[in-house]
């Protein structure tokens, strides 16, 4: 099968799915793009990688995803203010983070041909999507100290990151690196979300 076909589309979904991470006040909304955000990386990845390779891919960022819905879940379930009291932004707060996105945009446009000339292998598409990934992830871990936000920012910066990699190197000790690393961010998230709950029960 020949997934060339959905490149374009998966570009077009790993920059919708970064933006509303970027944008959305709803925790559900955000796993649920965290999601669809991997397929699209998947169908990039498997620009290079074997389709075996590449589903590592995406099943690791969907245990990530779930890892991550289910801590937020019982955060807010057992401290509500682990999540309300600090994402409550304003309409101009929201109007900030889109300007902010299309100046991320912008450099994308400006960069993506100049890393198909330095990096070997990598076409105009995956150059795209990977630096609108680290890019978006960038923005991200910048606008915020929220636990589940920095999680939400290094996995995006990661899977901008692992584009990059597939392009570069095909091997199935990279893929597995790549998934034990993003199993270990969901986690550490995980962990901090749920410390507060933690110290209330000892």
């Amino acid at each position: 099968m020949d997934l060339n076909f959905f490149s374009y589309p998966a570009v077009i979904l790993v920059a919708l799915t970064s933006l509303v991470l970027l944008i959305s006040v709803n925790w559900r909304w955000i796993i649920l793009m965290l999601a669809l955000q991997y397929v699209g990386v998947f169908f990039l990845v498997s620009l290079r990688w074997p389709v075996e390779m590449a589903a590592a891919v995406i099943v690791a960022g969907w245990m990530a995803s779930a890892v991550l819905g289910f801590a937020i879940s019982e955060a807010t379930t057992s401290i509500p203010s682990v999540w309300q009291s600090t994402e409550k932004f304003s309409p101009s707060g929201r109007l900030f983070r889109l300007l902010a996105s299309g100046l991320v945009a912008i450099t994308v446009l400006s960069i993506s041909p100049k890393l198909v000339e330095w990096v070997e292998n990598i076409g105009i598409i995956q150059a795209v999507g990977a630096s609108t990934l680290i890019g978006m992830g960038l923005l991200h871990l910048g606008l915020t100290a929220q636990p589940f936000r920095v999680g939400i920012g290094l996995l995006t910066f990661l899977s901008g990151f692992g584009i990059l990699i597939a392009a570069v190197e095909v091997s199935a000790l990279v893929a597995g690196l790549l998934a034990i690393i993003n199993l270990g961010l969901a986690l550490v998230s995980a962990y901090l979300l749920l410390a507060p709950n933690m110290e209330e029960a000892s």
